[in-house]
């Protein structure tokens, strides 16, 4: 399932913006690995931008956690710690289960949406590819996530997504029971779903959560 595309007219990305995306993607695929420390020229090359544009790329990547700049020195690139990964899953719990509970009484107009990611999953899975695995896995959970309502919470769980991908990715190719994991499990919540006790919907959203957790911090998962 793809999402539908906009059609007619589309506006070029600013100039800023090519340059927020093409490092913050090099930062989430870790071309650009915790501690290393890239310079506003390295960037403005590579993205065939002045270094203004550079700046304020720099400057929203700040923001949102994945660097700190340094005058006349560039920007660290942050690593992974022990605290951000429970701080993420922290935030994940607190956004995903309250979004569970909200859906809860219209969980029928996504049911068939949730159904659809959990067979591209099982097609991604079946075809080894990992990285369409991890896009369809956080379409179902964005799914219920934008269901809820609540746009900030949505863009919330959009950037919390977005530092588990450079958390997650390396630890995930180190676990190979976890897509086994995911895949019962996102199954076990259609099933709740399916259901009639929005306890165990609830529950089977945080229980995933934690094996993500479990897998972040090098735990054996179980299937």
């Amino acid at each position: 399932m793809t999402h539908p595309s906009v059609v007619g007219r589309t506006t070029a990305p600013s100039a800023a913006e090519r340059a927020y995306r093409h490092l913050k993607r090099a930062i989430l695929e870790q071309l650009h690995p915790g501690g290393a420390l890239v310079s506003e020229g390295e960037i403005a090359e590579a993205t065939g931008v002045s270094r203004t544009p550079v700046r304020e790329a720099l400057l929203r990547l700040e923001t949102e956690g994945l660097v700190r700049l340094y005058p006349k020195r560039g920007a660290l690139i942050l690593p992974v710690s022990a605290r951000e990964i429970a701080d993420v899953v922290e935030a994940r719990r607190l956004v995903e289960v309250h979004a569970a509970e909200r859906i809860w009484p219209r969980r029928a107009e996504i049911r068939d949406r949730l159904a659809e990611w959990l067979t591209e999953m099982r097609t991604a899975h079946a075809a080894g590819d990992l990285t369409a695995l991890m896009a369809a896995d956080r379409a179902f959970h964005a799914t219920v996530v934008d269901a809820a309502g609540n746009e900030i919470l949505a863009e919330l769980y959009q950037r919390l997504r977005d530092r588990q991908v450079r958390m997650g990715e390396a630890s995930f190719r180190l676990s190979p029971r976890w897509a086994e994991a995911a895949l019962t499990e996102h199954a076990a919540q259609l099933d709740a779903l399916d259901g009639d006790d929005p306890r165990a919907w609830a529950d089977a959203v945080a229980a995933h959560i934690d094996t993500s957790a479990r897998v972040f911090l090098g735990s054996p998962v179980s299937v």
